[in-house]
């Protein structure tokens, strides 16, 4: 069995967070990241071609398989896609107005089928490798997060049964990271917010995760990888 060899990953959210962490340790591994995001990363914060860069919304699902598909073709390529991209809508499931509760099932759930199905080919020709982005939301629930728990389950219940379709052909893991040092709780209402003293995780540590998952031998897969700070009170 073979060790992997840092090659072409194609990240999605990676402009900041934990995509743009992930696309860092690709760059830092001798691998080319290829960027999608609905902007380009800042360069203090990830610097990549302009020509690695897709910019798309993916709660437009025929938008980000286009996107995907013009990336992968510009790079030849892709040896593994990571799906960081995600977002949120706070509150009652009666107060949260629908359209603000659907975006969050088509960013979170049908924007990553919608990469994952545009770089299945490539995927498939090069015995890839796929890390879905979960959540410890995606195996159990808060009150006030009816559209999160929503999205985070599917993609839970999705990369389950990808992996078992394309068994042999990709890898499939599932990564279920706890609370993160990010840009991710900026703007919300202080109640959905984490507290001064909250124990979260570095997303450069989160990171280290994703690429132990790309770094396994052909023939051998984390299938799942829950990643939380040591006290942080999401998990079990």
């Amino acid at each position: 069995m073979t060790t992997w060899t840092a090659g072409t990953v194609l990240v999605t959210g990676a402009a900041s967070g934990l995509g743009a962490a992930v696309a860092r340790a690709v760059a830092a591994e001798g691998g080319r990241p290829l960027v999608l995001d609905r902007r380009p990363p800042d360069p203090e914060v990830l610097e990549v071609p302009e020509s690695d860069v897709g910019v798309v919304d993916l709660g437009d699902s025929r938008s980000a398989e286009k996107a995907v598909r013009e990336l992968v073709g510009r790079a030849g390529g892709v040896d593994a896609v990571v799906t960081c991209a995600g977002t949120d809508a706070c509150g009652r499931f009666d107060e949260v107005d629908g359209e603000d509760w659907d975006r969050v099932v088509l960013v979170n759930l049908l924007g990553t089928a919608a990469v994952i199905r545009a770089a299945l080919p490539s995927l498939v020709e090069r015995h890839g490798r796929v890390v879905t982005v979960a959540s410890t939301l995606g195996l159990r629930v808060f009150s006030d997060a009816t559209a999160y728990c929503a999205s985070k389950f599917g993609v839970v219940g999705f990369s389950r049964a990808l992996a078992v379709e394309t068994q042999g052909r990709i890898g499939v893991t599932t990564l279920v990271p706890g609370g993160m040092h990010t840009a991710f709780f900026d703007g919300r209402p202080e109640q959905y917010r984490p507290g001064p003293d909250a124990k979260l995780n570095r997303p450069e540590d989160v990171a280290a995760a994703v690429l132990f998952a790309l770094q396994q031998p052909q023939g051998c897969e984390v299938r799942e990888l829950v990643v939380t700070p040591s006290v942080e009170g999401s998990w079990p």
